[in-house]
Parts: C-alpha cells; structure tokens; sequence
C-alpha cells in the first residue's frame, strides 16, 4: 500500500496569531505561499496517484503552489468547525474556561451555519476521507496527498494509526509542512513528521 503525505497550509495572519481558523476564509500570507513553494521538490520526489483537498481557499491555494494537478475537492476535509470559538485564541478561551483542550472538550455553539463539532464528528469526517484514500491506494500505484488544516489532519492521524480522534492532540503540525503515513510490518506508521525541504 503507498503512503498517505499531508500538507498542513501555509501561514495565514490567524494561524500566526493563534486565531481558532474553521470556517473563515483568511487568505495565505506571503510567508505561507512561500512555504508551500519550498515543498514542491518534496512532492515532486513521489508519483502521486491521487489528491484531495480541503474546500477553503487557503488549502487550494497551497495545492496549487505546490504543483498539485487535477485535485479532487473533499468537503470532509474542512478544518474543525470551532462553533463560538471561531476566531478566538486558546488563551482567551482558557481565561473564561480554565482547562479546555479542545481534542477532550470541543467547542461552545456557535451560530446555526457553524454550529460546532465534537472531536467525534470530526473523527467521523476523518474516517470518510481515510476510507476514500484506501480506495485511491488500492485503485492505482503511487501515494495520495491531502491538503487541509491543522487539527483536522491531526484527528485523520490519528485515526490512521487507530486511535481515538482525541489521540489528534498528541501531533504538533506544523503550517507549510509535509508528513508522511506509511505502513510497517502491514501496519501504519508516521515514516515522517513536519518535514520541510532541508530536513
């Protein structure tokens, strides 16, 4: 079976603010374009059999600077609908709920288009895109390549390894960076983790 590569996006103002990025659109800095130009020799190494990415501008944008072609739009791999929390930073969060951790506590509602989701329903995202990622791999030879979002790719991890989408908490990543799922001994394994050209 071929690897699976996920590609965080590159920095935008919110992500570099700490700012809970879900739903708004915030565009790339220049910073993060040209993080997602210094990862095109990596994935230019690989023959890539299929690619998927995220709805939101900012993950297509990345996807195109690192010279993906014909890339399929997956809904489910949209960042964490973070309800209330949109736009807000942990700190700020922490000061009016001591202790929250969103990979255990999720998200206050949010208005009815954003409403929120738990770290379930985002699991339960990450299965879908885990079971059409199989059925690439299994399809044709070479790896898949998913362009999306921090947490979102974090719960996909962690999923693809087995655990629970809570276990999403335990994977730093990176924006701009490249990490690559792959199998040992049948089983799945992290063979790299926020790479980035030079490394």
């Amino acid at each position: 079976m071929g690897d699976v590569f996920l590609v965080r996006h590159g920095e935008t103002e919110w992500s570099r603010s700490g700012r809970h990025t879900g739903s708004s659109d915030v565009p790339l800095t220049e910073r993060g374009r040209e993080e997602a130009r210094r990862l095109v020799p990596l994935i230019r190494s690989h023959r890539i059999a299929a690619a998927f990415v995220s709805p939101l501008q900012r993950a297509r944008d990345t996807a195109e600077l690192i010279g993906l072609r014909d890339v399929r739009v997956d809904p489910d791999l949209r960042e964490w609908d973070y309800g209330a929390y949109e736009g807000v930073t942990t700190p700020d969060i922490q000061r009016e709920r001591p202790g929250w951790f969103l990979f255990t506590d999720g998200v206050a509602p949010g208005p009815p288009e954003h409403p929120g989701e738990t770290p379930e329903q985002v699991g339960a995202r990450a299965d879908r895109v885990l079971a059409r990622v199989d059925a690439a791999l299994a399809d044709t030879e070479g790896a898949v390549v998913l362009v999306a979002h921090g947490h979102v790719l974090r719960v996909l991890t962690a999923r693809r390894l087995g655990l629970p989408p809570s276990g999403g908490a335990l994977f730093q990543l990176a924006t701009g960076t490249l990490c690559r799922l792959g199998t040992e001994h049948g089983r799945p394994v992290i063979a790299g983790w926020n790479i980035r050209p030079g490394q």
